[in-house]
């Protein structure tokens, strides 16, 4: 006898076995994606934050040596380091880095093994790596219009910030704890990568705007 139940599809299933159309509703950000999104890029911030920490401490022993992070005049992280918006708390802004990041790929393996955190940590993560991001923006905006100049340390940690805020907001909007109506969420997890692809288009735009005749003449 046929056991019917063998040809029934799972929720979770993205294509029906039975006549190969797509299950409604747009497939989930799964929980290894993000425990493992968080790690790498948790570990990709914390590695540019702690080589901007070390330029700045090899600046303060040795003020005369160039950094490595300096290609030319143009791209160097060396006018960012001395300027007042490098130390906004009145310490150098990498030791942020150097405090938060950890966080973030903590998290990211305690999800891996499976562990459910409460809304309430969820929560407090999204809103710090929100104030991070607009922090980004402000040195990003410095940068290009004040010091005139690309710190190549500083960049790493700018490029990873977007991804790591995006993919908070998928999490938080797909579990519900960033309540929203059903079309729209929806529409952000479904179409999260194009979200993000839509998001470096637009900060490369920026950047080039800019800064793009300065850059292109520093080569």
């Amino acid at each position: 006898m046929t056991d019917t139940g063998a040809t029934t599809t799972s929720s979770d299933s993205a294509i029906s076995d039975q006549n190969d159309v797509a299950v409604p509703g747009p497939a989930p950000l799964s929980g290894r994606a993000l425990g493992l999104l968080l790690v790498v890029l948790g570990g990709i911030g914390f590695a540019g934050s702690m080589w901007l920490a070390i330029e700045k401490y090899l600046a303060f022993v040795e003020p005369e040596r160039t950094a490595s992070c300096t290609i030319n005049l143009f791209v160097t992280c060396t006018a960012a380091m001395d300027s007042w918006q490098g130390a906004l708390l009145g310490f150098p802004n990498p030791y942020l880095g150097l405090a938060a990041f950890p966080v973030v790929i903590t998290t990211g393996v305690v999800v891996l093994v499976g562990a459910r955190l409460p809304r309430w940590y969820w929560v407090s993560l999204l809103v710090g790596t929100l104030v991070g991001q607009a922090l980004v923006f402000f040195l990003m905006a410095t940068s290009f219009y004040v010091i005139v100049a690309l710190c190549p340390a500083c960049m790493i940690v700018w490029t990873i910030m977007w991804p790591l805020l995006w993919f908070q907001l998928v999490r938080g909007v797909q579990s519900g704890d960033l309540p929203v109506g059903a079309g729209l969420r929806d529409a952000i997890v479904g179409n999260r990568g194009i979200i993000l692809v839509i998001g470096y288009v637009a900060a490369v735009a920026w950047l080039m705007l800019a800064v793009g005749g300065p850059l292109v003449d520093s080569f």
